[in-house]
């Protein structure tokens, strides 16, 4: 990390906030060992009971990517669950994470629903965002992604969730300014459409508000939302080569290259066009828990993932499918850069809860 995270504040030792806080909060809190496997244990006992005489004892949305692909093979394989795998397409999947979740879900024997969003509706949405001129770009796909996945469950009564999320790959949290917007917030999604959409109403899209699925879903309905990846030994090139070993699995790059939207956003926009390189979190990560040495860190950022002639193509491409011209993309990249703060938010209750949890024990990881 560098201060580009305008927040980041350094001990006597040069050792940043992140750093400290995965020292302090994650580390003594994270057990891998037998410990771990007890209350994974606990975990699938629970979840199992749970879902006695119904067809699924859980839901786990799956894209594709490592962590969801891994979580999945966890949940069956380690802990005997019967998992419904769930897919929401937002329209930019690339053609391996598809080719991952054939494999996954035909390896392991599971069902898999897909909810196909109405494309014109992530259209019209992506590009009003881009017309805000904030970093925040992902939002839209993250909107549908998490929207549709407990419409989903709360629908059909599902109420244990496993998620990917976890210590071993994402202990740095990238600030907000990078982006990094805690949760689904209507009152921006709103005020943000309300200024730079279209005119008309956008009903198709989908949108779950954070204090709903936090409050509503899960305190009052009962949803849970589980981390098996925080009590097994899981290590990205361990992970990946077990996955590839056991279904065919392709590695990706990088983090979030199984959308191509996202692929594009961290590879090419938020770094040229904000100067938030959001592989320094990423990195930092792996950097903590042992899995990549800073060097090799610093090496892998002094040069794009993807070369400069791809992520030309890619520029074009994200242009026209948006239904806008090269030029018109162009001028969305060059136009004056704003942040969330311009709109209406509630972004200071959101942080308020997100205290709360720390101070609760309940959140480890360090936002900002």
């Amino acid at each position: 990390m560098d201060l580009s995270d305008q927040n980041v504040t350094f001990d006597d030792r040069g050792w940043c906030d992140y750093c400290n806080n995965f020292e302090e909060l994650i580390k003594p809190n994270w057990n891998t060992d037998s410990e771990g496997e007890r209350r994974l244990a606990q975990m699938a006992d629970a979840i199992r009971l749970a879902g006695k005489g119904k067809d699924f004892d859980c839901i786990i949305g799956l894209s594709g990517g490592l962590d969801s692909s891994y979580v999945a093979y966890v949940a069956k394989e380690k802990m005997g669950l019967r998992p419904l795998l769930f897919h929401v397409d937002a329209g930019w999947n690339t053609d391996q994470a598809v080719g991952n979740i054939e494999k996954l879900v035909d390896g392991l024997g599971l069902d898999l629903y897909t909810d196909v969003v109405n494309w014109e509706a992530v259209k019209r949405m992506q590009v009003a965002f881009l017309r805000a001129g904030i970093p925040d770009q992902d939002l839209v796909q993250d909107a549908a992604f998490f929207s549709g996945l407990y419409k989903f469950a709360r629908k059909y009564k599902i109420k244990h969730i496993i998620t990917g999320s976890n210590f071993s790959t994402e202990c740095c949290r990238e600030p907000e300014e990078w982006g990094g917007y805690l949760g689904i917030d209507k009152t921006l999604f709103g005020d943000i459409w309300k200024r730079f959409g279209d005119g008309k109403p956008n009903d198709e899209f989908p949108l779950v508000d954070i204090l709903v699925y936090k409050l509503w879903y899960q305190k009052v309905l009962g949803m849970k939302v589980y981390h098996p990846l925080n009590l097994v030994p899981y290590v990205k090139k361990d992970a990946e080569d077990e996955l590839e070993r056991h279904f065919g699995w392709q590695r990706f790059l990088h983090k979030h290259h199984e959308s191509r939207f996202t692929r594009f956003y961290e590879d090419y926009w938020l770094p040229r066009r904000f100067g938030y390189e959001k592989r320094r979190a990423h990195f930092s990560s792996l950097i903590m828990t042992e899995q990549m040495t800073r060097d090799q860190a610093l090496d892998r950022i002094s040069r794009p993932e993807m070369d400069e002639h791809f992520l030309t193509q890619e520029f074009e491409y994200v242009a026209h499918k948006l239904g806008l011209t090269v030029d018109e993309l162009q001028q969305l990249f060059d136009m004056p850069k704003k942040t969330f703060r311009e709109y209406k938010n509630k972004r200071d209750l959101i942080r308020l809860g997100t205290n709360a949890l720390r101070w609760l024990g309940l959140e480890k990881r360090h936002f900002r």
